[in-house]
């Protein structure tokens, strides 16, 4: 059992262990959805929130249920389930009952179960054999974590948009470089807090 806090472990989910700037995990829809501040901050609510819950349930399903089986080995394959029924819930009860934010996030509902950001956090804490409470921290702090990388990147796009730049660094390329240098700053914080 892992000793480390779990107020610890959020702010290292945030600023440490980044999903996408220490982890690389998550870039398809952050590269993809990271032009607009309102857009980019909608789909990491929706991230935030779905990673949450997704990442308390693998918690349930693998430690009440796999462990207790001795189907560990099918943890890939239930997490997976786990993430694409969680997040088809969501999306049917935003349609059912929140129409105008249903249409706002449009694509980006079902691009969240294909974020291998969420399936990341779940192995990461079968792997840190976290307790509920600290995957339940890790959980959050990784949805916190990946909004602000996309906010700050939609931030910074939306800052040089006007800007003249080289042609083969329009689109993906400065999106990369952008996301290299934050990776670089967030390393900045590796000496307040860190786990593994």
């Amino acid at each position: 059992m892992s000793e480390i806090n779990p107020i610890v472990i959020f702010f290292a989910a945030i600023f440490t262990n980044n999903m996408i700037l220490s982890n690389f995990l998550g870039m398809c829809s952050f590269i993809a959805v990271s032009s607009e501040i309102k857009t980019s901050l909608s789909l990491g609510q929706a991230v935030t929130f779905v990673l949450t819950f997704t990442t308390l349930l693998n918690w349930m399903v693998y430690h009440w249920l796999l462990v207790p089986l001795g189907l560990e080995y099918l943890r890939f394959i239930i997490f997976i389930i786990v993430i694409a029924a969680f997040t088809q819930l969501v999306e049917m009860i935003i349609d059912r009952y929140f129409q105008s934010l249903y249409y706002a996030l449009g694509i980006f509902l079902p691009l969240i179960t294909v974020n291998c950001a969420i399936l990341g956090v779940s192995l990461f804490m079968v792997i840190r054999d976290y307790t509920l409470l600290q995957s339940m921290a890790f959980g959050v702090g990784s949805g916190l974590g990946w909004t602000l990388a996309i906010v700050t990147l939609a931030g910074i796009k939306q800052k040089i948009k006007n800007n003249p730049l080289p042609k083969g660094l329009e689109g993906a390329g400065i999106t990369l470089i952008i996301t290299g240098i934050m990776a670089l700053a967030f390393i900045g914080f590796s000496g307040i807090v860190q786990i593994q």
